[in-house]
């Protein structure tokens, strides 16, 4: 269970709840059924978009190290790659000239 905290008081909202909250989201804005553990992946490729370390992703997500967080997000986002070969292509032509 999740904690939740309403103003001074805490209690423990069960899983179901989020997850049957988060479905009804969903389908209220005529969107694809989705697991909600989709919302943390996409959290994780923004970031590693926006330009976050993979140590600060890594620690957010609270892996054990960077490589479980290497192997699992870095090969996702086609920006990603485009960005990156885009400064390959960039420095390629500073070498060569």
């Amino acid at each position: 269970m999740a904690p939740v905290s309403l103003k001074n008081n805490s209690y423990y909202m069960p899983k179901s709840s989020l997850f049957n909250s988060f479905s009804r989201i969903l389908k209220k804005a005529e969107l694809p059924s989705l697991p909600i553990h989709s919302t943390r992946h996409t959290h994780a490729v923004l970031q590693l978009e926006a330009g976050a370390s993979m140590k600060y992703i890594q620690e957010r997500l609270g892996h054990g190290s960077m490589q479980i967080t290497a192997d699992v997000y870095s090969h996702i986002s086609k920006k990603i790659e485009h960005d990156t070969m885009g400064k390959f292509e960039e420095h390629m032509k500073n070498v060569l000239e």
